[in-house]
């Protein structure tokens, strides 16, 4: 059913604005179809007694019944449905149905929206978004119009740009967010909402830089930049950064790239603030060791080709007394290799792969700078992978995938 026009005679209505506070109570749903779809997810979170009158659903709303999210009676609407009921929502496609569910409404003092005609009803359904603990709702009559301007409050408070993110309802603290492979876009929106409440942010070379550019001049940036081979912070100037500037009243963002406990420090840090008494939020981030791949047309697992994926380190190589990975199990594994800061070690990693039975023509594509303006997609297999990285030039970061899934999309991806 699609979303119904504006009705003359709503112009010129001016509703009253109000939150229903329905747990407990006894809400009734006629009809169960697309508009239900929509709407009963927040009745549910809303704790409503929800009871859906209608002879078939959707499978959506099919299985929020099976949940037991709600009551399906698997009927049309009775006179007397409405009996003891404090919300109504019509949303058939049977204007005779309709107007009967209003009629009996209208008699019991229930207040009632209608999907098929505004003007008809006692109560409009808001254009509404959360964000940060907040409802936004947004009355037009026009539901496109309303829709329109949620989601650009939505938005605003989501990134910081509208003034109301200069309050803050959390005070001192640390919150480690993952900012995901490299685009800007791809961190979380969670992510983003903490990072524009940051009072200091603490940063890595992976971390998606763009970002730093909307924070206001306010905020103290540091970097904590890890260089391969090069200049780095140690990990426990970087604990004690956190825990010094927390301490003194400000709200810290560790901004990593990626997802902070994949490879990220984001164990170590958390403990360190622990140990020192600190709050700490934990934001997952789009771990590079799938979006990566996906972003250079890889998918690390494929129906009928592979039941595992691993994800591998390889800052270390095989012969390295520190290395923690049994190489030997991995190359007898069937399954997607990804590995990671790997690229100085792979000549060593695929020899001991071939060594231990993995077929040296095996697929393998390296993903330099995945999923930014420069990423570039290498290919080649496991005997001759360590050639192509020198002559291609590659230079991390890089995610390396080792696996039959490297060609699975190749045609499709080419067009």
């Amino acid at each position: 059913m699609t979303a119904p026009t504006p009705h003359p005679s709503t112009e010129g209505r001016t509703p009253y604005p109000v939150g229903l506070l329905l747990a407990g109570r006894r809400v009734v749903v006629v009809g169960g179809g697309q508009v239900a779809q929509r709407r009963l997810p927040a009745l549910i979170a809303s704790g409503a007694e929800v009871h859906l009158m209608s002879p078939a659903t959707t499978p959506a709303v099919q299985a929020m019944a099976d949940a037991g999210e709600l009551t399906w009676h698997a009927r049309p609407y009775r006179e007397g449905d409405l009996a003891d009921t404090w919300y109504a929502l019509v949303a058939t496609d049977d204007p005779a149905v309709n107007a009967a569910v209003s009629a009996e409404a209208e008699r019991e003092r229930v207040f009632c929206s209608r999907s098929d005609d505004a003007a008809a009803a006692t109560a409009w359904t808001p254009a509404s978004g959360r964000d940060a603990g907040a409802t936004v709702a947004v009355l037009t009559g026009d539901p496109r119009h309303s829709a329109a301007l949620r989601d650009a409050i939505v938005d605003g408070l989501r990134d910081g740009s509208l003034a109301a993110r200069q309050y803050r309802s959390h005070g001192a603290g640390v919150a480690l967010v993952g900012g995901g492979p490299g685009d800007p876009d791809l961190i979380t929106v969670r992510g983003r909402r903490l990072l524009a409440d940051a009072d200091v942010v603490v940063t890595d070379r992976l971390a998606p830089r763009e970002l730093l550019a909307e924070l206001p001049e306010h905020v103290e940036v540091i970097d904590a930049s890890k260089i391969p081979y090069g200049r780095f912070m140690a990990q426990e100037a970087i604990n004690r950064t956190l825990v010094e500037h927390a301490k003194a009243g400000k709200f810290v963002v560790r901004l990593k790239g990626g997802d902070p406990y994949v490879f990220g420090r984001g164990g170590e840090e958390l403990l360190a603030c622990a140990e020192a008494g600190l709050p700490v939020t934990v934001v997952p981030g789009i771990s590079s060791s799938i979006s990566v791949p996906a972003a250079a047309g890889v998918p690390v697992t494929h129906r009928g080709m592979t039941h595992e994926f691993t994800v591998i380190s390889g800052h270390v190589g095989p012969d390295d007394a520190r290395s923690l990975t049994n190489w030997e199990a991995a190359a007898k594994m069937s399954g997607t290799l990804v590995l990671l800061m790997a690229v100085d070690k792979i000549g060593a990693i695929a020899a001991r792969l071939v060594e231990h039975g993995r077929p040296a023509d095996t697929p393998v594509a390296i993903v330099q700078e995945g999923t930014t303006a420069a990423q570039r997609r290498v290919d080649a297999t496991l005997g001759t992978v360590a050639a192509v990285v020198e002559a291609e030039g590659v230079k991390p970061p890089a995610v390396i995938v080792v696996g039959d899934v490297v060609n699975v999309l190749a045609a499709a991806f080419r067009h």
